[in-house]
């Protein structure tokens, strides 16, 4: 079994070539694959191997003062739902695209998956998904707001007009794997909100520790990596990735007349220009080819 770990830290890092080199060669040196993020502002990503080339990679990060506390969760796959090992240098690990929120300085009241479904049953308390559409689209907990984003960039503009720190007195949030939140909540609380609540460790964390007879999650969770989404037992969902928009489609999905195999689904149909279908369909051309030699295309795999 390959052990997927999600990981983020905010964290100030300077010589992010340095880090990068650095980060490469433990990945490289062990087996690991997957992408990372580093940025100014910290680290972010999903990574897969071994459980030697994980806690490999863990025990570098824990041995440097910027990530000794770093925390992450874990999952565990047949395959490594990775093929190649990314590790990027970006602007923001998360980018939600305003100016001077730092999750170092300020950020919402975390709360532990064992605390989070009394929160959520509140009357008072306001449940919001700071996920995107897709994400959304095949799961979330009972009573969230879908903002209906199609980017994080669009979240800040959703929060203006929908939601009053007058109003709305007590707000909890929830993502993937937490990183989001804590921008979320950041920007929130700039904004004149003062009780902000979000999921410690994200959905992924709720999944691994409130068992599923108690659980308030509703469908799969969207992941990004090949598994597409995981359930409940943070088992790989029934789910595949549309080769156009890499958003999930589903066994329904395929049944529309939206849908085109290995080229489009619904969600993205109406939106590809004649120049994006032509490109996707040379993409796939390729794909197809190299799996008849028994090869992976990396540009439109993984």
């Amino acid at each position: 079994m390959f052990v997927v770990a999600a990981l983020y830290k905010f964290v100030t890092l300077t010589d992010l070539p340095t880090w990068q080199s650095r980060i490469r060669e433990v990945c490289e040196q062990n087996g690991v694959a997957g992408t990372l993020l580093l940025a100014e502002e910290g680290i972010n990503g999903t990574v897969a191997g071994s459980r030697e080339g994980i806690d490999a990679l863990l025990a570098f990060l824990h041995s440097q003062p910027e990530f000794a506390d770093l925390e992450h969760k874990e999952s565990l796959d047949e395959t490594n739902p990775f093929f190649r090992l990314k590790i990027k240098l970006k602007k923001e690990i998360v980018t939600l695209g305003v100016p001077g929120i730092n999750p170092n300085k300020q950020v919402g009241q975390y709360v532990n998956p064992e605390q989070w479904n009394e929160l959520i049953s509140a009357d008072d308390v306001v449940i919001v998904d700071t996920r995107n559409d897709y994400e959304v689209a095949i799961g979330s907990f009972e009573g969230a707001m879908d903002p209906k984003t199609q980017s994080f960039r669009q979240f800040p503009d959703w929060v203006k007009a929908n939601l009053d720190p007058s109003k709305h007195k007590k707000v909890a949030m929830f993502c993937t794997g937490g990183i989001r939140c804590e921008k979320s909540t950041a920007f929130m609380l700039e904004q004149g909100f003062e009780e902000v609540y979000h999921l410690k460790g994200g959905i992924l964390k709720y999944l691994e520790t409130v068992p599923k007879q108690q659980s308030k999650w509703q469908g799969d969770c969207f992941v990004f990596d090949n598994r597409v989404a995981v359930n409940h037992d943070l088992q790989r969902g029934d789910y595949e990735f549309c080769p156009a928009c890499r958003g999930p489609i589903s066994a329904e999905d395929k049944l529309s007349d939206k849908y085109e195999q290995d080229y489009c689904c619904p969600r993205c149909h109406d939106q590809l220009t004649e120049a994006q279908r032509a490109r996707f369909r040379e993409r796939q051309k390729q794909i197809q080819l190299a799996r008849a030699k028994g090869k992976r295309h990396f540009g439109g795999e993984g």
